[in-house]
């Protein structure tokens, strides 16, 4: 049997190390495939061939598989000179494949994060139990659990992302968005047309930032495949973030619908001292926002909002109107906040979403509330753009 040099074999150059199999589907599947183009390197055709067996056996609509076993089948008769050997096979159809097989060969050689932190999550509160990063580059979903308030490594999944790549502004193009989003909701099987997959959670973009920026657009769910179809391509949606139906299942058992949240970036990075600092002269910064109402000196208090803050109804000017007429009535103030959460901004350097519980109590008003601020850092001063409910 002679087998011609192709970008399937040279495809095996990125699993020459052992690859142990993951503890989940994405991770499992990724294995196989790897030891499977490992054997095609070492002109090992039968052995490739018992690995993609049982990539198919396990997941029958499993397409690239399925494509690696034709041109396995295909070698027994004539030389490859391609991935994808298939005669009159659509172009589109085989670039999308070739660029999942790179995309799952390239997860199977990155480290997983045992022992680091995304730089996205600065403090989980206590009720958010796990928390959501998205690497749009990376084709990869990582799930952390929150442990004493730390994020801990629980697993990662392969994912679809939008067909025009990410960093989505408007209706319709096709973009998966940047930013720090929440779990809004959980759509079961049977409100779903079968493209959607096992399950659907919809995400709350557009976020308030988002709209601070003209971005528009509706629809962006985490959400698996049709019942056919295994996987699809690195970028495949319309905008949303996609998994098999098998990930997806896993997944869904850490979501908590209004808690989870969902940070989307173009590139992972990884939490350093820089970042502790910051986020320790953050947390002091809140703290002295709080101390500064509760302590009614009303232009220390507003000096912690930036010229150009917007409360989504009001710009700086009327909300400081309405803050100084306010306070002018209140003999006394009492601010505690509780369940603080702060993450980093992916797409937006010095911005910080801060959520929190608000206990508000005064001589003539009490209310308790769920508060959103965006936090940004300018001039070497954190000052708050955006402040509303959460």
């Amino acid at each position: 049997m002679r087998i011609a040099t192709s970008s399937l074999f040279l495809l095996a150059f990125f699993c020459s190390a052992p690859v142990s199999a993951g503890e989940n589907d994405s991770r499992n599947m990724e294995a196989l495939l790897a030891h499977s183009l490992q054997a095609i390197g070492n002109n090992k055709l039968d052995v490739a061939l018992n690995e993609v067996d049982s990539l198919l056996k396990a997941n029958p609509n499993f397409k690239l598989a399925q494509l690696v076993k034709g041109d396995l089948l295909l070698a027994r008769s004539q030389p490859l000179n391609d991935f994808g050997n298939a005669p009159n096979a659509p172009k589109d159809r085989m670039e999308d494949l070739r660029d999942e097989a790179r995309a799952r060969l390239q997860r199977v050689q990155q480290q997983q994060p045992f022992n680091t932190i995304p730089k996205y999550l600065w403090q989980l509160d206590a009720e958010q139990q796990y928390a959501i990063v998205v690497d749009t580059s990376k084709s990869t979903l990582y799930l952390y659990e929150n442990v004493n308030g730390e994020p801990h490594y629980v697993a990662d999944f392969y994912i679809s992302v939008g067909k025009k790549g990410a960093d989505k502004v408007s209706e319709g193009d096709q973009r998966t968005p940047l930013g720090v989003y929440f779990i809004k909701a959980k759509l079961p099987k049977e409100k779903l047309t079968d493209f959607y997959g096992s399950v659907a959670y919809p995400l709350s973009y557009p976020n308030e930032w988002d709209k601070r920026l003209g971005r528009d657009g509706h629809g962006i769910w985490l959400h698996g495949t049709p019942s056919d179809t295994y996987s699809r391509p690195p970028r495949a949606s319309n905008g949303c973030v996609v998994l098999s139906n098998d990930d997806l299942l896993q997944l869904g058992k850490h979501v908590q619908v209004g808690h989870t949240p969902v940070i989307i970036t173009s590139q992972m990075d990884w939490s350093d001292d820089n970042d502790r600092s910051e986020k320790n002269a953050l947390l002091g910064e809140i703290e002295k926002w709080r101390n500064d109402w509760a302590s009614r000196d009303t232009e220390a208090y507003l000096a912690h909002y930036a010229e150009d803050f917007n409360s989504g109804s009001m710009k700086l000017a009327a909300f400081s109107e309405q803050k100084r007429l306010v306070n002018s009535g209140k003999t006394w103030i009492k601010v505690s906040i509780s369940k603080l959460s702060v993450f980093p901004y992916p797409s937006q350097p010095g911005l910080v979403v801060v959520n929190f519980e608000q206990d508000y109590d005064s001589n003539n008003l009490s209310n308790r509330m769920i508060k959103r601020q965006y936090w940004i850092k300018r001039n070497d001063k954190w000052q708050i753009v955006y402040e509303g409910s959460a």
